[in-house]
């Protein structure tokens, strides 16, 4: 891989959609954070370790069995990795699909994940990922989400990306609804509360010891614990120690995803399974690490580089096209879009009033703007929506052009590749228990989200990250209070 975007990524890490983050999460704590008098320990049935998607998810379903739960979280708010999530969350044969006359089954979905993950996954996480995929869709429209827009990412055969109205982004809007849940029914949520070790004795969980925000150290002892603490690609040192070529390159990720779950759970002898495998993303802002949703090549638009021409099927795995991307002049290509994709969803509307786009009501202005040669930007912008009228694209197998790039306002993001997810994590079985290495589940202990592995194999698909979380948070809470 070339260095050139490594070195402009550096090791950034920054607050993604700032506004939408502090609205989703200004009141996450009220009349439930107990940090300022913890200092005694506590008891419970169930202890979640951390506050994202999948620790949100697994802390209702473990209340709603009635157990008694404590959520802790590092960070000053809830939420992690998947306040980010911009694109959508896949499932098959939901009522969003069906009011919109899509068919989709969940061995299509389990196919495409399949595929898309080089067959490296397990078959039977991915089995359960896609055979739970619409329950988690139909369970997070009864706590009130808006999933009622769908549409495609990249290496899916259907429309199976669930988003609010308008394509507007699913992630903070999830946190949000899965935060008030979690308070509406008493879950005590602790933030700024960093776990530290988990307890084990005669070979079961016992709970966990913690620091509160004044580093004081603090035990709650519990029944089972659930660990929900994300990937660790935020960990610039981790995830070059697992992969050397992503030395060097930025990050999607929030501060706090630097692996910690996965370093409590080696101490008392669980398993990793594909640990290796770190995904990239490839359209990120190079000068910040903003990264660009996938939807926005699935809505329409293409990857050109600066001599105006395209160079990859913009719908490709990540890691494909994260490396043609690397093999363009710079390390970097153009995201280029028209006013009809940007009006077919909402999400583009930050990218511009966050002055990320470069935009002129003509071709010709757009490229001396940008820099991109003219002539053949012309030449590619026919070609392609020829390519749209006629139905195949034969230059690059893309197979899904849903419209012509024509309007009169056209634009372009700078884009390139950065560290974005991390594959591999937690050995767990079809109950989300994390077993140790001799594949025997650690009694009491269970994992869902990122911090896991198995699931993805080599490559995860756009949109498969929230259905991971959701469908294996809902299962690790239900067995955890079993």
């Amino acid at each position: 891989m070339k260095k050139t975007f490594k070195k402009m990524m550096g090791l950034a890490l920054i607050a993604v959609m700032l506004v939408t983050t502090l609205v989703a999460c200004s009141s996450t704590e009220t009349g439930k954070n107990e940090n300022d008098k913890v200092v005694a320990d506590l008891t419970t049935d169930v202890v979640v370790i951390g506050s994202g998607g999948a620790g949100l998810a697994a802390a209702i379903e473990a209340k709603d069995a009635g157990k008694s739960v404590i959520v802790v979280e590092k960070m000053p708010m809830v939420g992690g990795n998947t306040l980010r999530a911009t694109g959508g969350l896949n499932a098959a044969g939901t009522s969003s699909q069906a009011a919109l006359g899509i068919e989709d089954s969940p061995e299509s979905h389990y196919e495409d994940t399949m595929k898309g993950g080089y067959y490296k996954n397990d078959p039977e996480l991915v089995n359960i990922l896609a055979e739970n995929a619409a329950d988690a869709v139909e369970w997070l429209i009864g706590l009130g989400a808006d999933l009622s827009d769908v549409g495609r990412m990249a290496g899916a055969s259907q429309n199976r990306s669930h988003r609010p109205t308008g394509g507007a982004p699913v992630g903070a809007h999830l946190v949000s609804v899965l935060r008030d849940s979690a308070l509406e029914k008493g879950i005590e949520i602790l933030t700024q509360t960093t776990a530290t070790e988990i307890l084990l004795e005669d070979g079961s969980v016992v709970g966990i010891i913690a620091t509160d925000k004044d580093n004081k150290e603090f035990t709650i002892n519990s029944e089972t614990v659930i660990i929900a603490t994300g990937g660790f690609g935020a960990n610039t040192t981790m995830f070059a120690e697992y992969d050397p070529s992503l030395t060097g390159f930025g990050s999607t990720n929030h501060p706090g995803a630097t692996g910690d779950g996965i370093a409590m759970a080696l101490k008392i002898g669980a398993a990793l399974v594909d640990i290796e495998e770190i995904q990239t993303h490839p359209t990120v802002v190079p000068s910040n690490g903003y990264m660009i949703t996938e939807a926005v090549r699935g809505n329409g638009a293409i990857l050109i580089n600066r001599d105006g021409e395209r160079f990859v099927n913009e719908l490709g795995t990540r890691d494909v096209v994260s490396e043609a991307t690397l093999d363009q002049e710079g390390s970097t290509a153009f995201l280029f879009f028209d006013e009809g994709v940007r009006e077919s969803l909402s999400a583009i509307n930050g990218y511009v009033e966050s002055g990320l786009t470069i935009q002129g009501d003509t071709l010709e202005a757009l490229a001396l703007e940008a820099g991109i040669n003219l002539e053949n930007l012309e030449a590619t912008v026919e070609a392609y929506n020829n390519a749209v009228q006629e139905g195949v694209d034969s230059t690059f197998g893309r197979d899904d052009l849903p419209r012509s790039l024509e309007n009169s306002q056209f634009y372009v993001i700078e884009v390139g590749p950065a560290v974005h997810h991390t594959m591999g994590g937690l050995k767990i079985n079809e109950k989300a228990e994390v077993l140790d290495e001799a594949g025997n589940p650690i009694v009491g202990l269970f994992a869902a989200g990122e911090v896991t592995g198995g699931i993805h194999g080599g490559n995860r698909l756009g949109a498969n990250a929230l259905t991971d979380l959701i469908v294996f948070g809902r299962i690790a809470g239900i067995n955890a209070s079993k």
